[in-house]
């Protein structure tokens, strides 16, 4: 049987996978709901945060939707669709997927996948995130302690701790980003694509901040970041035609 990364059983499995984690969000929703009426909160209250929720809920489903297209290229449907339903994020899993499929002499976006080389990629991207998921409860419950304690000692230096390992955490993204800018030294103009489209959407995004800020649209700060996301990857086909 010919391997294909869109083959019917991907899509099977990952269906089954993602039914679960939708039967557990019904599941909560209801415990949730019985628990509010528990404590008498009135139901149009409960009406309009639901109906609120599931609007909002839109605008972080279009980002999904766009990472699920970014990487479907070269990974068919089912397997960015799992992953980005479940636990994961764009940048994650496009440098995840990057780095495994460079790892085989191949390039990301451009190649066709063996089965071999798909598990491979399958595995370097759920493996690397579920880390994370290890450590919580090993760690979780000693780190948040830690972390309370010191802003109990000194409040300014755990504010200037949390923000350096936020700060730490992003750089890691902008290095990804950066990388090969050295090249245009050597008149190869293609490592400043990233960049250009990166700064595309901070301006993007920068322009809806101002926008919810001066203009009270506050609507606008729950799709600021699919916005951004769009014009973002929507620029990038005229300036890799231009830097190419």
């Amino acid at each position: 049987m010919e391997f294909s990364v869109n083959h019917p059983i991907l899509f099977v499995l990952s269906g089954i996978l993602i039914f679960v984690v939708l039967v557990q969000s019904v599941y909560f929703l209801v415990k949730a709901l019985r628990r509010a009426r528990e404590l008498g909160m009135e139901k149009t209250k409960l009406k309009k945060l639901i109906l609120s929720a599931a609007a909002f809920t839109v605008a972080p489903a279009v980002a999904i939707v766009i990472s699920v297209i970014t990487l479907s290229k070269d990974l068919g449907v089912a397997l960015p669709w799992l992953r980005l339903s479940v636990i994961g994020s764009l940048s994650y899993e496009t440098m995840a997927a990057t780095n495994a499929v460079g790892a085989m002499d191949m390039t990301f976006g451009s190649s066709s996948l063996n089965a071999s080389q798909f598990v491979t990629v399958v595995i370097v991207m759920t493996v690397g995130i579920m880390v994370g998921i290890w450590l919580v409860p090993l760690i979780g419950k000693r780190l948040q302690n830690g972390m309370i304690s010191m802003e109990k000692r000194d409040k300014k230096w755990s504010e200037i701790f949390t923000n350096a390992m936020f700060i730490g955490m992003i750089s890691a993204f902008v290095g990804y980003v950066v990388c090969d800018v050295s090249l245009s030294f050597k008149g190869d103009f293609t490592g400043l694509i990233p960049v250009a489209v990166a700064f595309t959407s901070v301006v993007v995004m920068l322009l809806c901040g101002l926008a919810v800020k001066k203009l009270k649209w506050r609507w606008l700060s729950e799709y600021a970041l699919p916005i951004s996301l769009v014009l973002g990857m929507a620029a990038a086909i005229p300036i890799t035609a231009w830097l190419s």
